[in-house]
């Protein structure tokens, strides 16, 4: 199995919602690094799982568009807690249309929100 992996940070700013979770519930920014990887059998006819330098400008397009933003104000969270959850099935399925990439793997996305916090989504292609 290969991996290709790339990593972005950025801050962005939330609020939770739906519960009490004291200072949570207020504006507050995050400097999230996203880590994403992706794995896969098969390499194309220039030994690539996916060019790197596609994966790189899809992220940066990605990142640019939630960075110094309110993640409440999103289109992509009407109706969702801004979770670190639902923020990586989000970069995950932007990135994944973004690049399209050829034959069957797993694109993963791990989104860290200080050094020690993390939430994670994977899907198949």
């Amino acid at each position: 199995m290969y991996t290709v992996a790339v990593t972005r940070d950025f801050i962005a700013r939330h609020f939770l919602i739906g519960g009490d979770w004291g200072s949570e519930n207020f504006p507050h920014a995050h400097h999230y690094v996203t880590e994403v990887s992706i794995e896969a059998n098969q390499l194309d006819q220039h030994g690539y799982l996916v060019d790197i330098v596609a994966i790189e400008a899809a992220l940066d397009g990605i990142v640019a568009d939630f960075r110094d933003q309110m993640l409440n104000d999103k289109p992509e969270f009407a109706g969702l807690n801004p979770s670190i959850e639902h923020f990586s099935r989000i970069i995950c399925e932007k990135l994944l249309a973004a690049i399209n990439p050829p034959g069957t793997g797993t694109l993963r996305v791990k989104l860290w929100e200080n050094d020690s916090c993390w939430a994670a989504f994977r899907k198949n292609f």
